[in-house]
């Protein structure tokens, strides 16, 4: 045999045996990820699902006190107008929450995929704790104006906001398993429920403590406001150290990292400890092996360029874009809908502030507290998808009873005003409230996960900015709230278009991640071929 034959003979050899060990590491990746899909539910699971809530929590609640501070604020800064914040810095102070919230979507989303989960989870949270903070030590002054400050602080809140939901979203899902992933990442948003009701729980509590300092003097309502916005950051900072040490997921660590072994072990430490497997793995965690294409640019134009991957994005980003255009709309402007059920005002400040904290708390318990978890316990049994279209469905109805019927309902009951609100709100959080949340943490592969839930977050968020200053820009023509009810007709047009596009979107119930986004182990990939070969 001359010397280049048997170079040759080596090089294939080294080849096949690399080719081997290439196999058999996935074979084990494989497996490792089986046995998280398919593992006991348990302590570590609860504890995920309760340190993700609560950011939720914290995200609702500084998302819609702000309805309650609108209020007080009126009182103490502008009484020159009537003890009403006018339109211009209602506006603001309540869209610049989004505008905060699509930077923070898109960036966190980024971030996420391409220094990991564990790195950036807890960040997002520090953003949120110091604007909070922020926001309750505004005040005027000689060079800025209070409405300026707050809006600045809730520009910073709605980052941090907006980083919790990629990042929340994709670690609940990487480490579920498959049977419950859907009732631990519903779980885990429906703290937003929660949170909006403690919202209207701690305005009711702070303004009743100070009754009587608010009927003599309502600036007092100063104090009420900083208090209701200040707590905001009590759970955050409980949460933090735990969303700090959270171990890196499995799944970003073998298929992005490409770290095959350390995944492997830290799969295996998370079964058995609820934790990662720590730096001892470190010597064997050197050797990559390609478990899948690398994320760039120019891979992320190509996958998503081909129609069955794009359409999934398409689905995910517009429905819920179509879904936040109402639910903000109205969730930021349910002042205005109080007033019309007897709950938006009163003759002086404590009146006034207290039936709105009483109108909120009412409208939360009666419709999306309910509706969250209800979600929550039907979601693996009914499928997402399911819900989706049939919450948009109700919806559509719902809005075009409500919108063509407003001004006779009103007429006729305020009762039945509220049973109908209280049913949108239901089928709100029953239906793509919920799921628009949990698809994009499911159905799109690993190393472009948490970039495309940020995608399809901040879509809904454009389209909760549009529907905030569409609002107040369009609900007084011809009046004082005159032309709510073509609004509401408005919301009916764009739940119709959601039905359509969820059907776009896959239905994830019962499948891996890998089985969703395409991501198959060589043994399924293998199986699939044959399966195909039989036509």
């Amino acid at each position: 045999m001359s010397f280049n034959t048997e170079h040759k003979t080596i090089q294939m050899e080294e080849a096949m045996s690399h080719d081997q060990i290439a196999l058999e590491a996935l074979e084990r990746r494989r497996v490792a990820l089986e046995e998280i899909d398919n593992a006991e539910f348990g302590w570590f699971h609860i504890r995920a699902c309760i340190v993700s809530g609560i950011g939720f929590f914290t995200d609702a609640y500084d998302i819609f006190a702000i309805n309650l501070v609108s209020t007080m604020i009126g009182f103490v800064y502008f009484q020159d107008h009537g003890n009403k914040t006018p339109y211009n810095v209602d506006t603001a102070i309540k869209v610049s929450c989004s505008v905060g919230t699509v930077v923070g979507q898109l960036a966190f989303g980024y971030l996420a995929d391409r220094v990991g989960r564990k790195r950036m989870y807890g960040v997002e949270l520090m953003i949120i704790i110091i604007g909070t903070v922020g926001q309750a030590l505004s005040g005027n002054g000689a060079a800025a104006s209070f409405w300026g400050i707050i809006t600045f602080w809730r520009i910073i809140v709605g980052i941090g906001i907006g980083g919790d939901y990629p990042l929340s979203s994709v670690i609940t899902s990487e480490f579920a398993t498959t049977k419950r992933r859907g009732a631990m990442m519903a779980a885990v948003f429906a703290m937003q429920g929660i949170g909006q009701l403690a919202a209207g729980i701690v305005g009711l509590i702070a303004t009743s403590a100070f009754k009587g300092a608010i009927q003599a003097d309502p600036t007092k309502l100063d104090y009420v406001w900083r208090i209701v916005i200040g707590i905001g950051a009590v759970p955050g900072v409980c949460a933090l150290y735990y969303r700090l040490t959270i171990p890196e997921t499995p799944r970003f660590t073998i298929d992005v990292e490409q770290k095959v072994e350390k995944g492997i072990q830290d799969a295996k430490a998370f079964l058995e400890k609820g934790a990662s497997a720590g730096d001892y793995t470190d010597n064997i965690a050197v050797a990559r092996t390609n478990s899948s294409p690398k994320a760039s640019w120019g891979d992320f134009k190509r996958h998503f360029g081909q129609w069955q991957n794009g359409k999934i994005l398409l689905g995910t980003a517009y429905s819920w874009f179509a879904l936040d255009v109402a639910w903000y709309g109205l969730g930021l402007n349910n002042s205005i809908i109080l007033q019309n059920i007897g709950f938006g005002g009163g003759g002086d400040a404590y009146t006034s502030v207290f039936r709105v904290c009483v109108g909120n708390i009412i409208i939360n318990l009666l419709g999306s507290v309910p509706g969250y978890w209800i979600s929550v316990f039907t979601i693996d049994r009914l499928g997402r998808k399911f819900i989706q279209i049939m919450g948009f469905t109700m919806l559509t109805i719902m809005f075009v009873i409500l919108g063509f019927g407003y001004h006779a309902i009103l007429a006729k009951s305020n009762v039945l005003f509220i049973v109908l609100y209280t049913i949108t709100q239901l089928f709100f959080n029953f239906g793509p409230n919920t799921t628009t949340f949990i698809v994009p943490g499911e159905c799109f592969p690993t190393r472009y996960r948490s970039t495309a839930h940020g995608i399809s977050a901040a879509s809904g968020k454009v389209g909760s900015i549009i529907a905030q200053v569409g609002f107040g820009l369009l609900k007084d023509i011809g009046g004082s709230n005159n032309w709510i009810n073509h609004l509401l007709q408005i919301f009916a047009l764009f739940m119709l278009t959601g039905i359509f596009s969820s059907f776009l979107i896959p239905e994830t119930k019962g499948k891996s991640l890998e089985e969703l986004s395409g991501e198959l182990p060589p043994r399924e990939v293998a199986e699939t071929e044959q399966v195909k070969g039989t036509y």
